[in-house]
This record gives C-alpha cells, structure tokens and sequence, in this order.
C-alpha cells in the first residue's frame, strides 16, 4: 500500500465517493459502454467471446460474494504482514479499488489471472488488449499501466546506482520486466559513461515476432549525440528461445566494427526471453 500510495497520492482509507446515478453490472464501479443494465432488472447478457467478465459465482472459477469490510481487511493485512502475505489475486484487487471505488474486485481480478497467467502478465498486457478486456475501462488500465511503469523506473534506478558491469544481476532483472514479456522483437541500447554508468537507456527499434531491423550508422550516430564511450546491446525473442540467430550474431559484429572505429566500445549483447537470458560475450561470440 506504501507504494500504491506514493503513485496515487491519497491512501484508499477515508475516501468517499458519491453514490452513481445509475445501476452498474455486478458493482464494479467502472463498465465498459454499452452494458447499462435492462429496465425490468436482469442482467446483460455477456458476449461468449469474453472469457475475462466475471459471471454468476456459480459459473466463475473463483466466486466471491464480497463480504462487507473485505477492503479494510485486505488494506490491514497488508500494513500489518507485509505484501509478501497476500496472494497475487489480491495484489490486483486491491489495486483494482482505486479505479472501482465500490463493489467486489476479487471475481474480476481472478479472472484477470486467469485469462493472462499471471499477476506480471496483467500488468504486461497491451493497453489495447486490456481496455478490450471486458470489466475493464480507462481508469483500471490506467492503473495497471502506472503500477507497471513504476516498477520499471525503480528496477532501472536500482540497477543504474552502480556501474553496470559490476551490478549485472539488478540489470538483467531490469531487462527482464522491461522487454521479456513483449509481444514482438524489440532492439534497446544501453548507452553509457566512461565509468560504465547509465547515460540513456533506449528503444531503437520495434519489428516482427521474430525480427528487428537495425542500422548500425543509426545506433553509432546516436552513441556520439549522447556523448556515450561504451554500450550494451539488448533485445528480446518472443519465442522464449534465447538461443541468438546468425542475424543476431551479424548484426553485433556490424555494430562492433563500426563504434570501434570511433573508439566506443560494446560490451555485450543480451538476448532476453520469458524463462531466462543469453549473453554473447558470455558465449564467445563477441
């Protein structure tokens, strides 16, 4: 809660919210268009293709009926045990309740889970894919998407305090969060400083499921527009398979040849997938 605090301003103790003008689906405060409830009381009928909209608690693999002062629970368990005390479901519950300031968040958040895997993969998931999501809108993507920017600045941050060479394992985790789960091939560059810090950390280029044009003029132009004596090559296979291509391999030595002649040197190429990563320079092939 000490971190969703500091994102959002305002703790979710002692907020109160005017009651809404009209009736909602299954008191989730936020509806996507269209789902305003018939007049004679019953429900909507929901799209079959839909698989994320929470139902009647006997269709929904994890029901719930939402007990009164659940919330404050939750927010105590929290404060008093620590965040490693709540499972991942009520990890995206409760932040689900600062975009849905009344009703039961718990059917739709294990859905959520459901639907996308994981706790990591729903803040992951494409903006547009998540305002797809039914039992979602803009306030609740917005939400996942700060939380998940926010990781990622501290997870930078954290690994940028050293030089990077010496602070590998904060890097690699920070790469991890940063491109792992992307749904296409991603070329990033680590720009850095005669002492190996951080000066830049970029995209330079976004491609295909398995394919990334790169232009080794583009990255040695830019490394002298930053001022930057050394870089790291990162970019990241969807597949899951780090294993780098020909291209891969290629590509680096092209980079190599061309900053080496203007004295800037690179020290790696990281290839990151879901299940783990592959260093070139580890591998002997830089």
């Amino acid at each position: 809660m000490g971190l969703l605090r500091r994102l959002f301003g305002k703790d979710a103790e002692g907020l109160r919210f005017p009651e809404p003008p009209v009736p909602r689906s299954r008191g989730f405060a936020e509806a996507p268009a269209g789902l305003t409830p018939p007049s004679d009381g019953s429900a909507s009928p929901a799209p079959a293709a839909e698989a994320a909209w929470p139902r009647a608690p006997a269709e929904v693999q994890f029901p719930s009926t939402g007990p009164h002062g659940h919330r404050a629970r939750l927010r105590d368990k929290l404060l008093t045990r620590g965040p490693d005390a709540l499972a991942d479901y009520e990890l995206l519950e409760m932040l689900l309740f600062f975009a849905m300031p009344k009703g039961d968040t718990k059917p739709l958040a294990k859905a959520l889970i459901n639907r996308f895997g994981s706790f990591a993969e729903v803040l992951a998931a494409p903006t547009k894919v998540l305002l797809e999501t039914r039992g979602l809108g803009p306030h609740s993507v917005a939400a996942l998407k700060l939380v998940q920017a926010a990781a990622l600045r501290l997870a930078r941050a954290q690994a940028a305090e050293k030089p990077l060479l010496s602070n590998w394992a904060q890097l690699i985790d920070y790469l991890t969060a940063a491109c792992a789960r992307e749904p296409v091939e991603q070329f990033r560059i680590l720009f850095l400083d005669p002492k190996n810090r951080l000066i830049a950390d970029e995209v330079q280029g976004r491609g295909t499921v398995n394919h990334t044009p790169v232009y080794p003029r583009e990255v040695v132009r830019r490394a002298l527009e930053l001022h930057a004596t050394a870089l790291i090559l990162v970019h990241n296979h969807p597949s899951g398979d780090t294993t780098p291509s020909r291209a891969d391999i290629e590509m680096t030595q092209e980079i190599k040849e061309a900053a080496g002649l203007l004295g800037i040197v690179v020290h790696d190429h990281v290839i990151i997938g879901r299940a783990g990563w592959t260093s070139l320079r580890q591998k002997g092939l830089l």
